[in-house]
């Protein structure tokens, strides 16, 4: 059996991505963004192809996405923010319905969309993940903005076979 196997590359070479960064735990966001800028430049992303806007909190976030998306300039966004639980039920809205808007977003506008918002118990595991969840923010961002290119080229192919059957 020969089985096509699309592996997207992690090259972001010309890719434009759009970063929104909610400011509610600031010190953790900010080492987010840090590790994720680093890791667009290490992929070769221009400094000049990025755009960050920053929102109060991880509830905004949606909203700034669905505006970059509706632009239709940007081949992935990222999401970036930190919700660590306190005493109330108010985590829960939070990290539930920040992770279900982004999501329908990504299916909405089929943008690519990587959720780098951390959700934890304590400040200290949210200063542990930062690093890894914003170069992994990064890479996910430029793997899928490559495989969707290809995937979407697939059906530019598809179209093109239908007019050779005209």
């Amino acid at each position: 059996m020969d089985i096509e196997i699309f592996n997207a590359e992690v090259n972001g070479e010309g890719l434009r991505i759009g970063i929104v960064q909610a400011r509610f735990n600031e010190p953790i966001c900010n080492a987010l963004r840090e590790a994720c800028l680093a890791e667009l430049e290490r992929l070769g992303v221009s400094e000049e192809d990025v755009l960050v806007c920053t929102v109060p909190g991880a509830l905004e976030v949606p909203l700034a996405l669905r505006q970059l998306a509706h632009t239709a300039e940007f081949d992935a966004l990222i999401a970036l923010g930190a919700v660590v639980r306190g005493e109330t039920y108010h985590f829960e809205v939070v990290s539930d319905q920040s992770a279900a808007g982004i999501m329908q977003l990504t299916l909405d506008y089929g943008v690519p969309i990587a959720n780098a918002i951390l959700t934890v118990d304590t400040d200290e595991q949210a200063h542990a993940r930062t690093r890894e969840k914003g170069t992994d923010a990064a890479r996910v961002a430029v793997e899928m903005a490559n495989l969707s290119a290809s995937l979407s080229g697939l059906t530019e192919d598809d179209d093109d076979d239908d007019d050779d059957n005209e």
